[in-house]
């Protein structure tokens, strides 16, 4: 039997060669290595394993494991392999392949590391922190073990550089999701979306891809000072589309055209001879405007103001005055409402005129000239 092994052909290997070879041991920080046809027992140091950092050498490979590897010194009793250096040969040309074509692809995050993230190819790419997604993140410890989409942004071989991008993945998504919401999106649209930020002057909504603006103005029928007085962010919203324009990527949108209007009904709120508060609005040269309920206004006329003659409603009311209003009329198709106040208010009394009695002087006026001309006749007759 001796005999029989001493006549098999046994290969001396140099560096360079490369080799396949199963796991027959596993260290913490090394790896042997049977190679069929050498006298030479291969060892696979921790740091020649992969191309990112390994804690231990199981974390990687198991007894039984067949490796492709790659002699980078021959000793007398053992031959030191990587494991690395191959890895790093056969990624070399899928990696150009996918930085020429921009491709997308699927990788697991190997390691969390200051400034990033460290994704094992083959060979080490770095994922800077900037590059990780399209919002901040303060935290990225949850990321370690993640399968992550990404396109190599920069490949230099001759210096070992790669780098990925998750965020141009996800903004890429984001422009052709945008692209096919503007596409298909048209006015008079009712959907639903999330408040995603607040301004003064009004609110931004996502709707899936794309944020719409909700003027303030569109908020509610009622006046809003702020947004933020009826909206937070996260708010789920029904909004309506009330404009388009896919050249400069922006869409118009209402939350009160979705709200039943303030005049619906109105003749049931307010019927002709209801009695209703109200607040002064507007003092114009014809009368006041009145808000009976938000968003509905109407007129007191000025001669429906007050009983007596006024020649501008200013002399008797002032804007921001709550009254009591009568309904007069109401026109819900031209929504108009006809008020008034003096109605509610009694009618001076009025003052009995008086006729000046003569004074009685014991004679009538009659009397004096009767005298008075005879005594002129007498005076002529003498």
């Amino acid at each position: 039997m001796s005999e029989e092994l001493n006549n098999v052909e046994v290969r001396n290997f140099e560096e360079g060669d490369k080799v396949t070879g199963t796991v027959t041991s596993v260290e913490d920080k090394q790896v042997y290595v049977g190679i069929p046809d050498s006298k030479l027992d291969g060892v696979v140091p921790i740091s020649e394993l992969s191309n990112v950092h390994v804690e231990t050498a199981s974390d990687v490979v198991k007894v039984g494991d067949t490796l492709d590897l790659i002699v980078t010194k021959v000793e007398e009793d053992v031959m030191v392999l990587s494991k690395r250096k191959v890895d790093a040969e056969k990624a070399t040309s899928d990696i150009q392949a996918k930085f020429e074509s921009g491709e997308v692809f699927e990788a697991v995050v190997s390691d969390v590391v200051k400034g990033g993230l460290v994704v094992d190819l083959g060979v080490r790419a770095f994922v800077p922190a900037s590059l990780v997604e399209d919002h901040f993140v303060e935290d990225f410890s949850d990321y370690k073990g993640q399968t992550l989409t990404f396109k190599v942004v920069e490949f230099e071989p001759e210096n070992n550089r790669v780098i990925l991008s998750h965020r141009a993945v996800v903004e890429a998504e984001k422009t052709e999701k945008k692209r096919e919401i503007l596409e298909n999106i048209k006015e008079g649209d009712v959907i639903e979306g999330t408040v995603e930020r607040l301004a003064n002057f009004g609110a931004f909504v996502d709707l899936g891809g794309v944020d719409g603006l909700v003027h303030i103005s569109q908020i509610s029928y009622q006046h809003v000072a702020t947004p933020g007085d009826v909206l937070s962010e996260g708010e789920k919203v029904t909004v309506k589309v009330i404009g388009v324009d896919p050249e400069n990527e922006r869409i118009s949108l209402s939350i009160k055209d979705t709200l039943p209007g303030p005049w619906d009904n109105i003749a049931e709120k307010a019927p002709t001879g209801a009695v209703l508060s109200g607040k002064v609005m507007r003092l114009v040269s014809f009368g006041a405007f009145v808000e009976i309920f938000p968003g509905v206004e109407g007129l007191v006329h000025i001669s429906q103001i007050s009983h007596k003659h006024i020649g501008t409603p200013a002399e008797v009311l002032q804007e921001g005055q709550e009254v009591e209003v009568k309904v007069l009329d109401v026109n819900e198709d031209e929504k108009r409402l006809s008020l008034s106040i003096k109605e509610l208010t009694e009618e001076p009394a009025q003052e009995p005129e008086y006729e000046i009695p003569e004074e009685n002087t014991g004679f009538q006026m009659g009397d004096l000239i009767g005298d008075q001309l005879k005594k002129i006749q007498n005076d002529d007759n003498e």
